[in-house]
Order: structure tokens, then sequence, then C-alpha cells
């Protein structure tokens, strides 16, 4: 039955109404892999306004703090149960001397951001900055080290400065510093963007020295590393071929990084003046992430068919131009329903592939990209983003469930067709089913009819996130434009799920 259905999707072409029809079929029964939570994880870089305005402005600050951690930023954060936080960069990575960033604040030496804009950073966020951080959101940290610039033993120190717990000269040096227990750090990014800001190294050599400085990455106390190796950019298909074949099961997972740019002449554009055209040009882009996934994949089964290298999208989103009047290099930017959008559609696509794909960092935490957060002064704003975040948390480490759907698609400038209807949907450890959705079209209402093969469901409750313009966003002066709110547009009715989605919405389901 399945593949008949499967079949209809590729012939039958949905007439255009007035408002649009839409069909999906939920297989509850077949649902085996777990979503992993790492999915949802987010990133960190010393990047504009990111870490010293957006995350830490210092314990001797006037804004309100809580041992120098924005407590307004960190409150927020708690609410999106991040599973991990990806640190200190991205490019600054590469340039970044841990050593630097530990021991009395008046005693660490500055440094130039090369990378972002010449500006001066004190290193007054560190090592124990960041992993306090880390403990007090109650998440995985993710350290990327020092590959470009960096040595083999500044490598091995590091590791053995947060992970040993015994009487070692690095972890004397931490206890010296205050910390006495280590904080037992899992991933370690081998290097960052090697084959661009990271070193412009050919695959082949970056290759042999990820053997080398893997090799000297210890494990202390039992406390085994998971080592992410530096990988492709989006449709780097030889990177990706030349590590597997030369790295293989020496590391536990290799990274991904590709960037939702709207510009179709190969600029970026404004993040809020755009039009319906450039709104559904960007959704095709957006979706174009999984052919890349799928061809990573293929190349990684070849050399891996038991899966035991992990695939890592560890920078993803949208990268528009910088907001006017803002510091160059600082990559501050705004965040619109059609931010939210490509959120909604990748996090639903991701977990379709959550076999091989177990780590997604979004780019990034506050103020820099497609951000969660916005801060000036002591003023903060939740994104768009952020909601969908907070909304579509509830498929961390849920067991996905797979469907079919029919709907309707556009064409967009490139002759690429753009579904208008994206789902996805899970069921968690108590039973319950989450079924999140997002009505593409800019226009039309979509009524959604789910079928869950006689699943046994009596209620069913929602939250929907949608705006009057895809070019709504929340501002310092109106930071409550875009929010969630409750959804009554969901009913059951003999064993179906009725959705009647307005245009341009994201919806979470709750079914019991």
């Amino acid at each position: 039955m399945r593949a008949f259905f499967l079949s209809l999707l590729a012939v039958i072409t949905l007439p255009v109404f007035a408002q649009q029809v839409s069909n999906i079929r939920v297989y509850p029964d077949q649902g085996k892999q777990k979503i992993n939570k790492h999915i949802y994880g987010q990133f960190a870089e010393h990047l504009g306004t990111c870490i010293y305005g957006g995350l830490w402005v210092g314990t001797n600050s006037d804004i309100p703090n809580t041992q120098g951690y924005r407590t307004d930023v960190l409150e927020a954060l708690k609410k999106l149960q991040i599973p991990n936080l990806r640190w200190p960069g991205g490019c600054f990575a590469d340039e970044y001397h841990w050593m630097d960033g530990i021991g009395p604040y008046a005693n660490r030496p500055k440094m130039v951001n090369n990378n972002w804009g010449g500006t001066i950073e004190d290193n007054s966020f560190g090592t124990h900055e960041f992993l306090n951080l880390c403990e007090l959101l109650n998440c995985e940290p993710y350290v990327s080290a020092n590959v470009g610039s960096g040595s083999v033993e500044e490598m091995a120190k590091w590791v053995e400065y947060v992970n040993s717990d015994g009487d070692s000269p690095m972890a004397r040096l931490r206890r010296q510093n205050g910390r006495d227990k280590a904080w037992k750090v899992k991933f370690w990014g081998v290097g960052n963007e090697s084959w661009g800001c990271g070193g412009s190294m050919r695959p082949e050599y970056y290759s042999d020295l990820y053997r080398r400085y893997a090799t000297y990455c210890r494990t202390f106390d039992n406390n085994r590393l998971f080592k992410i190796a530096s990988g492709a950019s989006d449709y780097d298909y030889n990177w990706t071929e030349v590590l597997m074949k030369n790295i293989g099961r020496q590391m536990d997972g290799i990274s991904l990084h590709y960037y939702t740019v709207s510009g179709w002449d190969g600029s970026k554009g404004s993040a809020t003046d755009f039009n319906k055209e450039d709104y559904y040009w960007t959704m095709g882009k957006c979706l174009e992430i999984e052919n890349v996934i799928k061809k990573h994949i293929e190349i990684m089964d070849k050399y891996d068919p038991k899966k035991q290298v992990a695939l890592m999208l560890d920078e993803w989103g949208t990268w528009w131009d910088e907001e006017p009047g803002t510091t160059r290099g600082h990559l501050f930017q705004q965040n619109t329903l059609r931010d939210a959008f490509v959120a909604a559609l990748s996090l639903n696509l991701f977990h379709k592939y959550s076999e091989r794909l177990q780590m997604a960092n979004i780019a990034q935490l506050a103020n820099v990209l497609q951000s969660m957060i916005l801060t000036k002064g002591n003023q903060m704003v939740l994104t768009p983003t952020y909601h969908i975040f907070e909304m579509f948390n509830v498929h961390q480490d849920a067991t996905f469930l797979p469907m079919d759907l029919m709907c309707e698609k556009v064409n967009v400038r490139d002759n690429r067709q753009v579904p208008m209807l994206s789902a996805s949907a899970s069921r968690n450890d108590k039973g319950v089913i989450h079924i999140t959705l997002a009505n593409v079209d800019a226009d039309k209402n979509n009524q959604v009819t789910i079928d869950l093969d006689n699943t046994n469901l009596k209620s069913v409750n929602g939250r929907i996130l949608t705006a009057s313009s895809i070019n709504d966003h929340n501002t310092f002066e109106n930071p409550n434009k875009v929010k969630p709110a409750t959804f009554n547009g969901a009913k059951l009715e003999k064993g179906k799920l009725s959705v009647n989605m307005p245009a341009k919405s994201i919806v979470v389901l709750e079914l019991k």
C-alpha cells in the first residue's frame, strides 16, 4: 500500500485552489530510529557580539548577570534545552591559543581577531567561562581545537587540562585556576574549515595532519573522546571521499558546513527587505541541503557501511548582509519569519537522516547570522528562529515516525520546485506523538489531512508561529511582533487529524 502511495507522488500534480489541500499518512508502527537530540545543537564563536555583550558581560557589569553571564540570555537559553554548544569557532578557533584564556583576567594577553573585523579580543571569556556556561545550561561542550596555527602539544595539553582528574601537570594548573574536578569534555573538533580559513589545506594533507593530532588526544579517566574531523563545505564531495578513505574509523565524526544564502546571483541580500520570489527561492536553497546530505552519506556508506562515523552538520543557517550601521565583519543580521521557516524546514528534514546525521549546530547563538537572541545594551530580543527551536525541541531523542506527504509545489526562478508543506513526526518515551508542520505558502491556507494509521488518539493541542508578513521580525522597540500562540485549528475525527493551517504558519501538534 505504501509503495502505491509513493508512486502517486511522482505522477500527480495537484490543481491550484484558493486553499491548498495536503495529505499526510504517518506510519507509527514503522518508527525505529531515534532523532538524536544533538541535531538541536548551538554554536557560539568569538565573532562580533556573540560572546561579549551577547552571552558574557562580566561580574562588574551594570547589566544583570549570573557569574558574569547575562541573566536574561541565560534564562532564555535554558528554555531551549540546548543539547550541545560548539566553541570557540569557526574561523576564530584556528587562531585561538587556549592558554591565553585561563588564569587571572589581568594576566590574560589580548589578541587581534583577524577573521572578524580586526577587533581586539581580551580573552576574558576562556575555557573556564565556556565550560561553566555549559554546566549552567546542562549541555555538552563541543570544543573546536586549533590546528591551523596551533600545535599537537597545545591541543594535547588542552585535553589534559579539561579532562584529567589525576595529578598531571595540566590538572594541577587547572586546580590553581580554581577548578578542582575535570569537566570531562567528550566532543573535540580537530580544526575547522581546514580547506579555507583553517589553513587552506588539501584533503590529503589534512588527513595526515588529523591522524597526527588525533593520536595525541588522549583518554583520561575512561572519558573516551569523540573526535570530529574538519569536513567539507557543502558540495565538496571529494573532501569527504579523501577523508573517509585516508582517515576512516580513526575519526568518530566528520563535519559538514552548509549556509542558505538567498541571492540567486551570488549575493547575500537583505535580511528584512525581500519579496515573495526571494522568499520562495530561499526555501528552495534551504531544502537543497537534502541532496547535499544524501551525497555525503552515500560516500560515507561506501567506506563505512556500519555507519560508525557520524555526520556532523556543525555549521548551518541563513547568511544575509550585515545590518546597515553595524560594525563591518561582525555579521549582525536581523531575523524574520523567513528565517523561522528555514529553521523549521531544515529540522524537519534533518530528522529523516538521524541514523547518520548525529549533530547539527545552527550559526549562531546570539547577535551573529541566524541567531536565537539579539541584544543591545541591557535589552534582549528573542528571534523567530529562537521560537522554532523552543517549539520543536519536543522531537529531541524521540522515535522518528516515517510518513508520506502529498502537497502542492511552486516553481521558483531557477526551475526548482518547492513543496508548500513540510512535516515531521515523532513519538516520545511516554507514547506522546508530536507533529511539526510548516505551511510555506505565503498567501494560502492549507487544509491538511493526517492519517495516523488507526492509532488510538484521544486529544490534540498545538502552538503556532506566524505573522502578518514574511518580512516581520522582532525589534528592541517591538520585541513580540513574532511569537508563538495557542493553535486551535486541529481536530481529531474518526481516527484522522484535520488541520487548518493559515498561510505562512508553522505549527507543533501534541497528540495523546
